[in-house]
């Protein structure tokens, strides 16, 4: 890699084009606007002619500019970035060929260059079978699952334009990036440079696990080509595996815990089928086969897509929505979900936690509700709590974000449902008993909890053995939730 990164660096240090500087030139109204690919409001608000107003019409909102404003802004670099294909330019304009975008992340300012956002205002959007994404929902969304511990050896599988990689190299001492597209690495090892983590980031062509066969990772992290079709006619390697239905899933699945350190993580953000003869949650735990590596798995269900819906959405993403050939791929896709029984996709995320236990613990947990982001904490939490041993000797704090809810009849004398609900976290919601609620109450660290359990079973007049029988493995629940904390 030339010098070309750090200059351009330079140069977008000088005109502050910040994820921060850029939402406040633009305002919130052209921002959103922004957001939904429409770029006029934003061109009304950038006609000043500084650097930062240059830079924003030319790569953000994808507009020429003049030739001198793009070499104020571009000082000694519009003919260099033109020769590496970042710009082209004529006798008086320039026009962005790549996009370069600001972006925030842990609190570091990053910029993130891949190819130009299709479709903007309105425009037709059919993207090349070698595109590379750029900064989407899904990529923020895995960033914002990714555990930030510090730890020795990360891979960002199927890197992409390397969003995740520089997210890793914040916390991380050694990052791999791995992808089957020559132009997705290039990219990638262009913002290594262009952010000043090239020495950490190590980018290496080839499929999936293959071109890190032998080694070992801290942490995995991947947003993989997921979606589910029937992998027939041309592939758009940022999203198509190339293999059918939500097979590409299984095998990272099956294969991350033999990559992993003991104590590391792999993070996946997938879809997966949702067939008529076997639950989501049957189906995903069958990848789990005990490999003898003890491997814990929280896997949260976010959303599902019935399959006109899911093969809407895909179609429209590749420019092929109002196509001649629109209805017959529409087609070809929903008559592949009937043959194959798939009642609808499912969108989520599979964390897999590989800690040498005898017992594995696994969660599945339909969640389409608000969390707190980024819900990297509250995993990380989850991973801590699934081994704890809880017994009557335990003592546990109610963690200080629950909060309770009572419903039932105005003037009532007990309430209909007792809820305990987290504020933070995943914001879970626990419907309790008056045993339950009375514990998580009286959980301070002062009392054990066979102590707790005794003093209600008195209360309320049962019997103590039969309650501490009946609410311990309750308890164990009630911390694995994280409604309650061992004490200290």
């Amino acid at each position: 890699m030339t010098d070309l990164p750090h200059r351009l660096r330079e140069a977008l240090e000088r005109a502050d084009f910040t994820y921060d500087a850029v939402a406040e030139l633009l305002g919130p109204l052209a921002h959103a606007a922004l957001a939904r690919n429409e770029t006029l409001p934003g061109r009304l608000r950038t006609r000043g002619g500084s650097p930062l107003e240059t830079l924003v019409r030319l790569f953000l909102l994808q507009t020429t500019v003049p030739l001198e404003q793009a070499e104020a802004a571009l000082p000694g670099l519009v003919e260099r970035l033109s020769v590496e294909g970042l710009l082209e330019h004529s006798v008086g304009e320039v026009a962005a060929r790549l996009d370069v975008r600001p972006y925030a992340a842990d609190d570091t300012h990053l910029w993130v260059v891949s190819d130009l956002t299709p479709g903007l205002d309105g425009a037709p959007q059919r993207v090349g079978p070698d595109h590379v994404l750029g900064i989407s929902p899904a990529s923020t969304s895995l960033a914002q699952l990714t555990i930030r511990d510090r730890v020795g050896a990360a891979l960002d599988l199927g890197t992409g334009c390397g969003v995740q990689a520089l997210h890793l190299a914040t916390h991380t001492d050694r990052v791999v990036a791995t992808d089957v597209n020559p132009r997705a690495l290039w990219i990638t090892r262009f913002n290594a440079a262009l952010n000043g983590v090239d020495d950490k980031v190590d980018v290496r062509e080839g499929s999936f696990f293959e071109p890190v066969r032998d080694e070992r990772f801290d942490l995995i992290a991947t947003n993989p080509p997921f979606v589910i079709s029937p992998a027939t006619g041309e592939r758009l390697v940022y999203r198509d595996s190339g293999l059918p239905g939500d097979r590409v899933v299984e095998d990272i699945v099956r294969a991350a815990p033999a990559l992993l350190t003991e104590g590391g993580w792999c993070q996946i953000l997938a879809n997966w089928i949702i067939s008529a003869d076997q639950p989501w949650d049957d189906r995903l735990e069958s990848w789990l086969a005990d490999d003898g590596l003890g491997t814990d798995a929280f896997v949260v269900q976010r959303e599902v897509l019935d399959p006109a819906a899911y093969v809407e959405l895909w179609l429209k993403d590749s420019g092929h929505h109002g196509a001649p050939d629109y209805l017959l791929r529409y087609d070809t896709w929903l008559s592949w979900f009937e043959h194959h029984r798939i009642e609808a996709v499912g969108f989520g995320w599979i964390n897999l936690h590989r800690t040498g236990a005898a017992d594995p613990r696994r969660e599945f947990l339909e969640w389409p509700y608000d969390v707190e982001q980024p819900i990297a904490p509250a995993l990380r939490s989850w991973g801590e709590a699934a081994h704890l041993e809880i017994g009557p000797d335990t003592r546990l704090v109610l963690a200080s974000d629950v909060w309770q809810e009572t419903v039932g009849v105005p003037g009532a004398e007990d309430p209909e449902t007792v809820l305990l609900r987290q504020q933070r976290g995943l914001r879970r919601a626990r419907r309790t008993d008056t045993v339950e609620a009375a514990l998580a109450g009286a959980c301070d660290g002062e009392l054990t909890v066979g102590q707790i359990l005794d003093a209600v079973a008195q209360l309320l007049d049962r019997d103590p053995a039969q309650t501490r029988e009946a609410y311990l493995p309750l308890v164990g629940e009630l911390v694995r939730e994280g409604f309650l904390l061992p004490a200290g």
